[in-house]
């Protein structure tokens, strides 16, 4: 596996990530992969993050895993959603613009308040060809409303992942919302794992790898 810094601009602000490239020649398809909340300690060394980005290479994919505006070495300060929906955009960008990638099979993933971001922009950008989100988080209504919104009119594969223990994804809110998502559509549920996946990040890793191998690798 071969792993190195990447930086990139997202309008004035230098975001900084980390690529990673599986073993062996030839264009990759990729995923993007978005943290939890900047402000309650999210980055892309979060636990999850990390285990989705590992999994992924190992199954041949490649990854940018990067910190939105004001984390860590990146630029600016928190965009309360809407400048981080901007942050994910400029990831796409410079991920379609490596020579080891394959612009036609490009993924986005995320968890929790990532995932609501890549929510946001999965379904209105065609560069993105299937989505992940894992721990959604659906605490009150206005969330669920945002995100049938969102996943009722989009036409890419998929998935929704949470723990049977997340107090973030309660299980009535997440079956009105699958209820409401249009196909193609996966639902998982890890039993007895909670919001933040500690000891379960195996778990989750290899249900969204598996989903993303399917429907890009």
């Amino acid at each position: 596996m071969k792993r190195e810094r990447a930086s990139f601009y997202c309008g004035k602000f230098k975001l900084e990530g980390v690529y990673c490239l599986p073993d062996g020649d030839g264009r990759f398809p990729a995923v993007v992969v978005c943290h939890p909340h900047p402000l309650y300690g999210g980055s892309m060394d979060n636990n999850v993050v990390q285990a989705i980005g590992s999994a992924l290479v190992e199954r041949s994919l490649a990854v940018l895993m990067f910190n939105f505006r004001g984390v860590g070495g990146s630029q600016g300060a928190f965009g309360g959603g809407e400048g981080e929906q901007e942050d994910v955009r400029a990831a796409l960008d410079w991920l379609c613009s490596q020579a080891e990638v394959d612009g036609a099979r490009v993924g986005l993933a995320g968890y929790s308040f990532g995932a609501a971001v890549a929510l946001a922009v999965a379904c209105s950008d065609q560069r993105v060809k299937a989505v992940a989100l894992v721990s959604l988080p659906l605490m009150d209504e206005a969330q669920v409303v945002r995100s049938q919104s969102a996943l009722g009119g989009c036409s890419i594969p998929k998935l929704l992942v949470c723990g049977g223990e997340d107090f973030v994804v309660p299980m009535e809110a997440l079956g009105r919302l699958v209820e409401r998502t249009a196909e193609p559509k996966e639902v998982r549920v890890i039993p007895g794992a909670d919001h933040f996946w500690w000891g379960d990040e195996g778990a989750v890793a290899q249900t969204v790898a598996d989903f993303f191998c399917r429907h890009i690798g």
